[in-house]
């Protein structure tokens, strides 16, 4: 299961492109499935500012409950998500513990912007590219919607997130959302989580998506492979008596 990113179709971003539809990711979902061996599901979910929160969450948990009705057991499925679709795919999470729903076998999440009051977005001494905090800060203000940002499930790095599944962070060194992929990695850890955050030395934000040149970023989806894969396995021991 993908959540993809949740920028603005218009407004502060300008017009919408593309890449930031479910179909414009057909692409790098394309190549996390083959990376993963596994079919993959991508949300396309209402976005801002036209539905502010908590239409995202409520779509992309309303696509998780319907791959467990048809038939998907919930420890196979991985949610993954990058940039702000990382910070709904810890909502997701957090939202399905706190209903006492089935979670998920695993996330992934890939430069996780999980903090929208903007409180820790430092830049590193690489400059961002893609994401700087001002775009941060604007593109928050459309997806609150006027909402003050205190739900807990927008706040993981606040929030108690004992019970999630085994997550995997995926970091970038000259990324503004650094410091809070980090943070939320410790938190996580504190928590109980088990948890792996890998930083890359790429100078910036979702470098994911530059799979087809960047070698950062093969290396990169090799590694979601073999994390899908590893917790796919071992849910299957699980599952059949042997762990």
């Amino acid at each position: 299961m993908w959540a993809r990113t949740r920028r603005s179709p218009g407004g502060p971003c300008g017009p919408a492109a593309p890449w930031r539809s479910a179909f414009g990711y057909r692409h790098l979902v394309g190549a996390l499935a083959t990376a993963a061996r596994a079919d993959a599901v991508t949300v396309d979910y209402r976005l801002a500012p036209e539905h502010p929160h908590p239409a995202a969450v409520h779509d992309a948990m309303n696509a998780y409950l319907w791959l467990i009705d048809t038939g998907t057991h919930p420890d196979t499925i991985t949610v993954v998500g990058d940039s702000s679709g990382g910070g709904l795919a810890m909502a997701v999470l957090i939202a399905l513990r706190d209903r006492g729903m089935p979670l998920p076998g695993a996330a992934v999440l890939m430069c996780p912007w999980v903090d929208l009051d903007g409180r820790t977005q430092r830049p590193p001494r690489e400059a961002p590219t893609l994401f700087p905090p001002e775009m941060g800060r604007r593109l928050a203000q459309a997806y609150l919607g006027g909402q003050p940002a205190d739900d807990p499930v927008l706040t993981p790095l606040h929030t108690d997130l004992t019970g999630l599944p085994p997550i995997l962070i995926h970091a970038a060194s000259g990324d503004s959302v650094l410091q809070e992929a980090q943070l939320l990695a410790k938190h996580c850890q504190e928590c109980g989580v088990g948890t792996k955050i890998t930083t890359y030395p790429v100078p910036t934000h979702d470098f994911h998506v530059f799979w087809t040149f960047l070698p950062e970023a093969m290396e990169a989806m090799d590694e979601i492979g073999e994390f899908v894969r590893d917790q796919a396995g071992t849910h299957h021991g699980r599952a059949s008596g042997h762990g």
